[in-house]
C-alpha cells in the first residue's frame, strides 16, 4: 500500500486533514461466532481475506474477529452488519427466523441432498428469486454446508420411530420442524452453546454437519451419528456473508469490483468443495460411529421431510412457496449431475 511521504510535515498533516480520506487505505472488519481454528475462518474466511487483499495491491485490509470478539450473541449479527457495527458478518440465517423467509427454501430436507456444492450453485442459478430478502445488505455469498446429521448423545437411530421423545438441537425453524415430524423436541440455541448444552444432557442429541466436530470436540460427547446409506442428509443450514451496503457503496469503483469478483457466482463452487471437504475430519473422529440408514428406513425420514415441505409452503407470504421449491429442487438436481 502506497503511503503518503509528505505525511512527515506538519504543513501537510493540517492540509490532509480538510481532505477526504484516501480510498487506499480500507479496513474491513469481519465478525463471526465460531473460533479462528473453525474451518469457516481458516478454510474460507482468511483465503478470501488474503486474496482480497492481494488483488486489491493491498489497498483492502480485511481484521476478522471471530467468536463474537465484536461483541453481542450470535443472532445479533444480521443487524450488526446491516446497521454498520461490522462491515462483513458471517452467520446463519436460522439465527434470525422470519428475516430471509426465501431462502429458507434450501434448507429444507427435499431440496438439499448431501452436497454443498451442487446447492451452493443451484442457490446462484436461483438467487433473483430470493434476492428480495438481501435488499438491506450487500450479499458476497448465501452458501449451505454438507447437510445436517443426526448425533445423539446415548441412543442409537435406526428408525424414525427411535428419535420419540428426545430433545434435539435445531439450527433453525426449518430444522424444528423436521425434529417435531420425527416426535421429537426441538430446542433452539446458537451451536457454540452445544457442547455445554450436550454435556449437561439440555440435549440428546442435534442436527449438525461433521464439520464443526473437531473445533467443538463434538465426538467426545455423543456416540452416535446417523445418514443415509448413500450419504443423504436432513436439510442443510442456509449461511450468510454479507456486507453492510452503505460501507459497500462507499467504496471507490475499482475496490467494489475486487470484493464482486470475490463475491456470489464467482465463489460459490469452491466454497461448496470447501464445505464438502470439511467433513472428512469430522468423520474420522466419529469412525466406528456412524449408522447408515438402510434405503428402507431412510424412506420413512423422507416422508417426514415431505410434510416439513408442505408446512413450508402453507406458511410462505409474500411469494410462491411452490414455485420456489421446485425451482430450487430442479436447480440442485441439475447441479447434483455434474
Amino acid at each position: 500500500m502506497r503511503k503518503f511521504s509528505l505525511l512527515a510535515t506538519g504543513l501537510v498533516v493540517a492540509v490532509g486533514a480538510a481532505l477526504p480520506a484516501r480510498a487506499a487505505d480500507v479496513t474491513l472488519t469481519v465478525h463471526h461466532f465460531l473460533s479462528a481454528t473453525s474451518p469457516a475462518q481458516a478454510s474460507f474466511m482468511q483465503p478470501w481475506a488474503d486474496k482480497v487483499a492481494k488483488q486489491s495491491n493491498g489497498r483492502i485490509k480485511v481484521e476478522i474477529y471471530p467468536s463474537m470478539s465484536m461483541g453481542g450473541k450470535p443472532p445479533e449479527l444480521y443487524r450488526q452488519v446491516r446497521d454498520g457495527a461490522a462491515d462483513i458478518v458471517w452467520t446463519l440465517i436460522g439465527y434470525t427466523p422470519g428475516v430471509f423467509p426465501r431462502s429458507e427454501v434450501y434448507e429444507l430436507p427435499t431440496v438439499h441432498g448431501g452436497s454443498a456444492e451442487a446447492t451452493n450453485l443451484a442457490i446462484q442459478d436461483t438467487f433473483k428469486l430470493v434476492a428480495e430478502d438481501f435488499k438491506d445488505l450487500k450479499p458476497l455469498l448465501v452458501h449451505v454446508h454438507a447437510g445436517n446429521m443426526i448425533h445423539t448423545r446415548d441412543k442409537a437411530i435406526k428408525s424414525v420411530d427411535d428419535l420419540r421423545g428426545l430433545k434435539l438441537r435445531t439450527p433453525s425453524r426449518t430444522g424444528a420442524w423436521l425434529i417435531e415430524s420425527w416426535g421429537a423436541e426441538p430446542v433452539g440455541m446458537p451451536v457454540p452453546a452445544l457442547p455445554e448444552a450436550l454435556s449437561k444432557g439440555t440435549v440428546d442429541g442435534a442436527l449438525v454437519p461433521f464439520e464443526i466436530f473437531l473445533p467443538l470436540k463434538l465426538q467426545d460427547l455423543t456416540k452416535h451419528s446417523v445418514e443415509g446409506e448413500d450419504g443423504s442428509r436432513f436439510g442443510t443450514s442456509v449461511f450468510l456473508y454479507a456486507m453492510n451496503k452503505a460501507r459497500y457503496d462507499g467504496l471507490p469503483a475499482d475496490l467494489k469490483k475486487v470484493i464482486d469478483d470475490n463475491s456470489g457466482a464467482a465463489i460459490a463452487a469452491d466454497v461448496g468443495k470447501v464445505w464438502d471437504e470439511v467433513e472428512g475430519p469430522g468423520e474420522k473422529a466419529q469412525e466406528g460411529k456412524i449408522i447408515k440408514l438402510s434405503a428402507t428406513a431412510k424412506a420413512a425420514f423422507d416422508e417426514r421431510g415431505r410434510t416439513v415441505e408442505k408446512r413450508w409452503i402453507d406458511e410462505a407470504k409474500g411469494f410462491d412457496g411452490a414455485a420456489l421449491v421446485a425451482a430450487a429442487k430442479a436447480a440442485v438436481q441439475k447441479h447434483a449431475k455434474r
